[in-house]
């Protein structure tokens, strides 16, 4: 490898700070930024997977250590997670490569969708709801988690935070933890597999972890200086521009397969 490990530091750290303000994994900025750096989708979704399990799991054992985390809510979402996460890793080696950067990109705008959804349920958090069916809602949640976890690298938090607020019924710091601890073990999964596929990229992801983990630190310690519009319109902005640029990219893939 050679000077480009000061940019994968970069993005590492940008991805962090990201991770704090807005309490996602980022997988989102991490996978974006090694599709940029022309590294191919599968090795980008498995180096991905690697990061976010040393984020994950620093993030959860402080919510562990300091008794906020509940191991049995975190079981049973784990589980489905766990099963589903090689499909989705699975199939990164077996669909073509631009299909996957249209999925990627499509998913980054929805994440648009569901971010503003997470807020305005938490916003609203105070009203009682009604739930749905525990094992269902709990194997939708956690399937789903673990498939994009292993599809397309990212830790699932995005999602399975809004869904275990709607579904579950639970506050959202609580989802939040859950959903931390959930996507160390769906990752986990995901990366075992990718692991056997060789495309697991050490160098590049502990360089990614390590200064992504000093990131978070950092993030956490912004966002309360941070609006909340401004932190929004920063990361949608991120989004969008980065879904055009897969977009791009799937384009230039489809071409060369012509």
């Amino acid at each position: 490898m050679d000077g480009s490990w000061l940019i994968l530091a970069g993005v590492g750290l940008f991805a962090g700070v990201m991770a704090g303000i807005l309490g996602i994994g980022g997988g989102f900025i991490i996978v974006s930024l090694l599709v940029a750096l022309n590294y191919p989708f599968p090795q980008a979704v498995a180096t991905s997977s690697l990061v976010i399990i040393m984020n994950s799991s620093a993030g959860s054992f402080y919510n562990w250590k300091m008794g906020y985390l509940n191991l049995q809510r975190v079981i049973y979402l784990a589980i489905p997670a766990i099963i589903f996460a090689p499909l989705g890793a699975y199939l990164t080696g077996e669909i073509s490569e631009y299909i996957l950067l249209i999925v990627f990109a499509s998913f980054m705008l929805i994440n648009i969708a569901l971010i503003q959804l997470k807020q305005s349920i938490a916003a609203k958090q105070h009203q009682s709801t009604q739930a749905f069916n525990p094992v269902a809602a709990r194997a939708i949640t956690g399937g789903l988690a673990g498939f994009l976890a292993g599809l397309l690298g990212i830790g699932g938090g995005v999602i399975m935070v809004p869904l275990q607020m709607l579904l579950l019924n639970e506050d959202i710091k609580t989802a939040v933890r859950t959903s931390l601890g959930v996507i160390v073990t769906a990752t986990i999964s995901s990366c075992v597999y990718h692991l056997s596929q060789g495309n697991v990229l050490f160098i590049p992801g502990l360089i990614l972890g390590i200064s992504g983990m000093v990131g978070s630190q950092l993030g956490t310690r912004l966002l309360p200086k941070m609006s909340n519009s401004l932190v929004s319109k920063v990361f949608n902005l991120f989004l969008v521009s980065m879904a055009l640029f897969n977009f791009w990219k799937a384009w230039i893939s489809y071409q060369n397969l012509s």
